[in-house]
């Protein structure tokens, strides 16, 4: 087969989009490696966690206004030596005797009991029991709109590490293509030179231009193995060799370059923009929560209680008299006296007047803050949206481009081959040649991927995925 025939069959095959031979039995779809990626990123795992734990939250917070119902039962066994004066218990630390003041210290002991059944409840809160539960739930709603955030985060991450395995295996397979036009021109320049058709230097030239070739082969090889560790990353999988679908590379998007809406209907839904609003909510009601604990507190409370004692009403009367008290077990165990008590209960901490003020005045400043990283995010991505928009543009205009370099480019390496196999052209203009095709390309592979890149760019900014997956 002469060199215009081998030419003519590369550029026919570099020009096909088709399914490369190296493509394996499975072919991991975007769809697959966004499933894939949600179901096994750790991040994602994380804050799914978080929400839960928000969610549960909200529950705990309406149970701490349920009724504090006590109950206790007690038997004891000691002396009751009693003694007039005043008596401050610190954390538990003393103990009590309910007994006469005796002359003297006596050893006598005998049972006693206490049965009590306790209950209090804050009967009203002036608003602090509903600003903490809706504390909450804006703190369930601030973790869920983190965990959205970071889904399409990470979506986002999966897609765009997809479409660069695929620029870099079409890459590797241009740079494959490229060696094999050198190797083929190789051969036909050394047998020319060997038989004095050409110049011994055409040899050496070709030579350079394949180890050339090998070289830029191996930085591609790089590159994909680069990107096939990044996507394995992303997708939290073993490291491994994916074999994608290549419908990225055989048409673009159908409906690409329709009108966009208004910016700020696009952004309306923004995952990151409705995250830094909940983080907003979240400070407003943490706000209104701070502020309600300058109100006062009304509780209600009762008790009932019986007791029981081994020493008998008199006695105080006759301490040595052992019919005056009684050391077994169920003489103290036994209730005998009962008493009940209802009231209400209003507290109201007036010095809060001055700390509430304080603490809503830090929280507004927060607010504020957080205010103001919000308008700059949504400014942000506002100038980046338009930013994507061009990109979009430009990358369409690269698409139309593409082929017609690549088509000017082979038939300028068929003239060139042709001419030098008569003689009539130099090594230098065909190693340019070969050099025009190689880059025409590898410029029409990326062509067909920076659409789809722009077109990701674009959801990315607008925070809506699926007008790059409603293309697919």
């Amino acid at each position: 087969m002469n060199i215009r025939k081998k030419v003519y069959l590369y550029c026919v095959a570099a020009v096909g989009l088709g399914t490369p031979a190296w493509a394996q039995s499975h072919v991991l779809t975007l769809a697959e490696a966004l499933q894939m990626g949600l179901n096994n990123y750790q991040s994602i795992k994380a804050r799914e966690n978080y929400a839960k734990a928000a969610e549960a939250n909200i529950s705990v917070t309406k149970k701490e206004y349920l009724p504090n119902l006590n109950l206790d039962a007690q038997n004891t066994y000691g002396t009751i030596n009693g003694q007039n004066g005043p008596l401050w218990g610190i954390n538990g630390l003393t103990t009590s005797a309910s007994g006469p003041p005796l002359p003297s210290q006596n050893w006598n002991a005998a049972f006693g009991s206490v049965y009590l059944a306790n209950i209090s409840w804050d009967l009203v809160t002036f608003g602090r029991k509903q600003a903490k539960v809706d504390l909450a739930k804006q703190q369930y709603a601030t973790n869920t709109a983190d965990l959205e955030q970071e889904k399409f985060e990470h979506q986002t991450r999966i897609a765009g590490a997809y479409l660069n395995l695929l620029a870099a295996q079409r890459l590797s397979h241009s740079m494959q293509s490229n060696l094999e036009r050198a190797e083929d021109l190789q051969r036909l320049i050394v047998s020319r030179a060997l038989n004095g058709l050409n110049a011994g230097v055409d040899s050496s030239i070709a030579n350079a231009e394949v180890s050339k070739a090998r070289l830029s082969l191996i930085d591609a090889e790089n590159y994909e193995a680069a990107q096939h560790n990044k996507l394995a990353e992303v997708l939290d999988v073993p490291p491994q060799q994916f074999t994608l679908d290549t419908f990225f590379v055989t048409r673009i998007p159908p409906e690409l370059m329709q009108p966009s809406p208004a910016t700020d209907s696009v952004l309306k839904q923004q995952p990151l923009l409705q995250f830094y609003n909940s983080r907003i909510l979240l400070s407003e009601s943490n706000r209104r929560f701070i502020s309600r604990n300058v109100m006062p507190r009304l509780s209600v409370m009762g008790v009932l209680q019986t007791r029981g004692s081994g020493f008998n009403p008199d006695y105080g009367l006759n301490t040595a008299d052992k019919a005056h008290f009684n050391g077994g077990w169920w003489d103290g165990a036994k209730p005998t006296r009962t008493n009940y008590l209802f009231g209400l209960n209003l507290t109201w901490t007036v010095t809060d007047l001055v700390r509430t003020r304080a603490q809503v005045a830090r929280e507004d400043y927060n607010t504020a803050g957080l205010k103001n990283e919000y308008n700059l995010v949504h400014s942000r991505l506002t100038h980046q949206l338009q930013l994507a928009q061009v990109q979009l543009t430009n990358a369409m205009r690269k698409y139309n481009e593409a082929p017609l370099g690549v088509k000017a480019a082979s038939d300028a390496f068929l003239q060139k081959s042709t001419l030098y196999e008569n003689g009539l052209s130099n090594i230098a203009d065909l190693a340019q040649a070969l050099y025009n095709i190689n880059r025409a390309e590898t410029d029409r592979d990326l062509a067909y991927n920076g659409v789809w890149q722009a077109l990701l760019l674009k959801a990315a900014v607008a925070g809506d995925l699926n007008i790059f997956l409603n293309q697919l």
